[in-house]
């Protein structure tokens, strides 16, 4: 079944909704140099993985301006998985793979998706998103799903969906690229930043809906 995250995560009230829907992972926005009513300063956002319940995914959502800064972060924050925005080297990542003690997750540029590849044998998963020209997510777009799926069905790392997703148009997203999860923010607030409990619930309901096809 696919998994669902709920990213940009603001406050202890925005995580409850996330847990009460059934989300199985949620994003905590630190350290991103971009404009955005999702960004939290660490120390939140360490809290808020400290009132994380079991079995939900603490995901520390970042563009750090290098390899180390981002190491300084998931110490800090102590996530499950750090996700990294932006231009990232496939060195650079098997730095920062090698060096937090969290599953690493990089986002591919939905315009792009041939650039999984090279990040394929070295991530812990591939997040595919509709990215503005700085590398950051949470631009509401989506983008070609055939295509993702086409360009992504043979690697070996999970697929993460995300890029324009809401309650009303997830449950065709997921049967056309069956990823392994989808990823929202501003397809479920009521307004920046914050999340509309009922938005939360369909998209949660709306994505599990269909089992992901079994493997030949």
């Amino acid at each position: 079944m696919t998994r669902v995250k709920i990213c940009g995560i603001t406050s202890r009230e925005n995580l409850q909704v996330a847990v009460d829907a059934g989300a199985d992972a949620i994003g905590l926005l630190v350290d991103v140099p971009v404009d955005s009513p999702r960004e939290i300063d660490s120390g939140l956002a360490a809290d808020l993985v400290a009132s994380t319940p079991p079995f939900v995914t603490t995901v520390l959502v970042t563009m750090p301006e290098t390899p180390d800064r981002a190491v300084e972060l998931a110490r800090r924050v102590e996530p499950d998985a750090i996700q990294i925005h932006g231009e990232t080297s496939a060195g650079d990542l098997a730095y920062l793979s090698s060096n937090v003690d969290a599953h690493v997750l990089v986002t591919v540029d939905a315009e792009r998706p041939e650039q999984a590849r090279r990040y394929d044998d070295i991530a812990d998963a591939l997040l595919v998103d509709s990215v503005d020209d700085d590398g950051a997510g949470g631009t509401g777009r989506t983008h070609d799903w055939e295509r993702t799926r086409s360009v992504t069905a043979d690697l070996d790392s999970p697929v993460v969906l995300a890029g324009g997703l809401a309650a009303g148009n997830v449950g065709e997203a997921v049967r056309t690229v069956e990823p392994f999860a989808v990823d929202v923010a501003s397809g479920v607030e009521s307004s920046g930043g914050t999340k509309d409990p009922d938005e939360v619930t369909a998209f949660v309901a709306n994505a599990k809906r269909l089992s992901r096809s079994p493997t030949p």
